[in-house]
């Protein structure tokens, strides 16, 4: 039997399709991972000052428990891997992207800010987070939805769950094949007609996530400004990134990292809008 779970974490529609014989064991599993995703959410939020994220980028809280831990440092292994690209530290300039500021306050506030951009700004030593200034900020935005994913799927997983697909805002992960023997078939978006798929993909134990320009966007001065945030300006970027990869965050790294840079070397499909 198909079972569907819809709810909402993270400021996105969430969706797991979980295909099970018995009702009762299909919504235990729901409810496991409905609770795991809120963990989540509440510890990593970055606009909530009272979130554990938070509480790090206020110098309040240094010590890290294991998982804070292993998330950061993998964060810092992408920024290598991305040749500084994918950048949780970017948090540094997202409070000047407002509607209230000039292009030339943007530019002058940017340039004074840059210095402590970067995850070579922070370091984690046994189990603690030291920052080398008092500026650098980090959000996991752009890394903790993927996570959930991947832990959801886990969790999934772990009770011999043979099918299922979990879809966090376009963030997917297919556990297995369909009970018919097809694999899942997702629908990539016509950055020209989002009422449309411009095509599908067939995924099975894969990971796929979508970036793309038309997702959300700033606006200054009639000047619009991806929700990408980057520390130059490309002129030439692509209006959607789909990568398919073993996991949603390697996934969720690369369409980003491919969005400022579609030259950027990688080992895994990714499917390059223009």
């Amino acid at each position: 039997m198909q079972y569907v779970y819809k709810f909402s974490a993270m400021s996105t529609p969430c969706e797991l399709i979980i295909f099970e014989a018995q009702k009762s064991r299909a919504d235990a599993l729901a409810e496991s991972v409905v609770l795991e995703v809120k963990r989540l959410e509440k510890k990593y939020n970055y606009y909530n000052e009272n979130s554990f994220l938070s509480l790090i980028n206020a110098r309040k809280e240094r010590q890290l428990d294991q998982e804070s831990k292993t998330l950061l440092t993998r964060a810092k292994q992408y920024y290598s891997l991305t040749e500084g690209i994918f950048d949780i530290t970017m948090a540094t300039l997202k409070p000047l992207y407002s509607s209230e500021i000039s292009l030339s306050d943007l530019a002058e506030k940017k340039a004074e800010l840059l210095p402590y951009v970067g995850c070579e700004h922070f370091e984690i030593k046994r189990d603690k987070i030291i920052f080398d200034n008092a500026y650098t900020q980090i959000d996991l935005g752009g890394f903790v939805k993927e996570y959930a994913v991947d832990r959801a799927a886990q969790i999934i997983k772990k009770k011999k769950v043979k099918s299922a697909l979990v879809n966090f805002g376009g963030d997917i992960y297919a556990i297995g094949k369909k009970p018919n023997g097809e694999r899942f078939k997702i629908g990539i978006k016509d950055p020209a007609n989002r009422e449309k798929n411009s095509e599908y993909i067939e995924i099975e134990n894969q990971a796929l996530t979508t970036s793309a320009s038309y997702e959300r966007s700033y606006t200054i001065e009639k000047k619009q400004f991806s929700h990408i945030i980057s520390k130059e300006e490309y002129l030439q970027a692509p209006q959607s990134v789909t990568v398919i990869s073993p996991t949603c965050v390697e996934s969720g790294v690369y369409s980003t990292a491919l969005m400022i840079n579609p030259a950027l070397k990688h080992k895994n499909r990714a499917i390059i809008v223009t």
